[in-house]
């Protein structure tokens, strides 16, 4: 009797916390663009080229769609989830493809902030989007697996919120250290939510933290690495 109990409570409450999250991640996106690209008008905001509003709109449906499939999941539609699931996988390919892009283009364009290098830029970005890439794999494989698959698809797009947190209007955040710490942030929540609730921090939750969390160390020492500024160099010049 106390299983039948606990189980359908522990399933509430994870529809509760994704939720929560999933729209945390939502606001966190539309603060650090909503000057220069949501409340610009979007379409319409002036930006460097079509490539740039193209990574826009699939990152936005890809957040939106974040949202959808937890909602579904809370509603019980698990079968629309899984129809959705495939939109899921496509995005996500999308996501990495014009990412590349997006990123070659800006190094090539110079637009790098004044914190970061060129060389730290492009390695921070292609770490993003290799870690996500994994984790949204991984996710796909396991997709029967319901905690471990929810737990992937929210680490996956953590791993890329680092752009957004960079762009909040707050006085606070000056440096890539304390937009590091912030991620950290969303990661602990997670294990603090499963030491809550499952005694235990789930496995993908820890090997997804550790990606994340080892990934900022490891893009600055590659892009300060002689052999990626020369890469970097010659992605710049060529055309």
């Amino acid at each position: 009797m106390a299983t039948l109990v606990a189980r359908p409570l522990r399933m509430r409450t994870d529809d509760y916390f994704f939720t929560a999250m999933s729209l945390l991640i939502l606001g966190t996106v539309f603060v650090g663009f909503a000057h220069t690209y949501y409340l610009a008008g979007t379409v319409h905001t002036r930006l460097p080229n079509i490539l740039v509003h193209i990574h826009g709109a699939i990152f936005s449906c890809w957040i939106l769609l974040l949202i959808a499939q937890t909602t579904l999941v809370s509603a019980g539609k698990v079968g629309w989830h899984k129809k959705l699931g495939i939109l899921g996988a496509v995005l996500a390919c999308l996501m990495v493809i014009f990412g590349v892009l997006l990123i070659v283009d800006t190094i090539r364009r110079h637009h790098i902030p004044p914190s970061l290098t060129p060389g730290i830029l492009l390695a921070l970005d292609l770490g993003q989007l290799s870690v996500f890439s994994v984790l949204v794999a991984w996710g796909v494989r396991v997709r029967r697996q319901g905690a471990a698959h929810k737990r992937l698809m929210l680490l996956s797009t953590i791993a890329i919120l680092f752009p957004a947190v960079a762009r909040w209007p707050f006085s606070f955040i000056r440096t890539f250290l304390q937009v590091g710490l912030i991620i950290d942030g969303f990661l602990l929540c997670m294990i603090v939510f499963d030491l809550l609730t499952r005694r235990r921090i789930h496995r993908v939750t820890i090997w997804g933290s550790l990606m994340i969390f080892v990934m900022v160390p490891a893009v600055f020492a590659l892009g300060r690495a002689v052999f990626w500024v020369r890469f970097t160099d010659w992605v710049q010049q060529y055309h």
